[in-house]
């Protein structure tokens, strides 16, 4: 069991996440794939054993502490030491802020600030001993600059940013490459198709981000020498008015 690579993802949908994991299985890496609910994994389950990979579909809530201790605890001991942790929940709602409920702006908050803490601090505890791991958050146009009407999700991604940078300078000497990746930019999915056709129909093809060629960056990011580090970077579509 020591030799297996794993890898945990955790917000693994149908979309970004779900090629990371992929992308991540076609190396050989043990996939640990999570999301609230958990029946929703099987179809992604299905795609990586038919690449050949090991799969194991988790339903975790990333907001309950308790959840995702669990979580590591169970993968360092019936599956493997996770070799890298990948925080991919989003929680991208538009609500201007005069409809902008304290139990709104919490739930946001919770998605994409207080899970990454959660999730970043159980894959470090079991990281730092081995002096070895990479941890990954996805970001978005919201980590750097808050649009009109999304308050809460630029709160929420901010903060998720800071967790990022403040856990990357502790942590280096601790050989624990954390990176955070801006995703700038409409994500080719099955979600953005159906509510925003219009994008397709004054874009090329690549002219919204395609979750496979995203998962590139991650598995690069995993691949770097400590020598010369990533700890930011964005990715954007080549059309997009940035």
């Amino acid at each position: 069991m020591s030799n297996t690579k794993v890898i945990v993802v955790m917000g693994a949908g149908d979309a970004l996440g779900g090629a990371i994991a992929r992308r991540f299985a076609r190396e050989g890496y043990t996939t640990v794939i999570c999301r609230r609910n958990g029946d929703k994994l099987e179809p992604l389950a299905e795609q990586i054993r038919a690449l050949g990979g090991q799969v194991h579909p988790r339903g975790v809530d990333g907001r309950q502490e308790d959840q995702v201790q669990e979580l590591f605890r169970w993968c360092e001991a019936e599956v493997g030491p996770v070799t890298v942790a990948v925080h991919n929940i989003g929680a991208n709602v538009y609500f201007p802020i005069l409809d902008t409920t304290a139990r709104v702006y919490r739930k946001v908050w919770e998605l994409a600030a207080f899970s990454a803490f959660l999730f970043g601090r159980e894959a470090a505890r079991v990281m730092v001993p081995r002096k070895q791991g990479t941890i990954l958050f996805t970001g978005a146009t919201g980590s750097l600059r808050g649009a009109s009407g999304f308050s809460a999700f630029a709160g929420g991604m901010h903060a998720k940013r800071a967790l990022a940078q403040s856990m990357a300078r502790e942590l280096m000497p601790h050989n624990l490459h954390v990176a955070h990746v801006v995703i700038d930019g409409p994500i080719d999915t099955a979600f953005t198709r159906e509510n925003f056709p219009k994008l397709y129909e004054t874009r090329p093809p690549d002219g919204v981000l395609l979750p496979d060629q995203i998962a590139e960056t991650y598995w690069m990011l995993h691949q770097q020498g400590r020598s010369a580090w990533t700890h930011e970077l964005d990715v954007r579509p080549w059309v997009e008015p940035w």
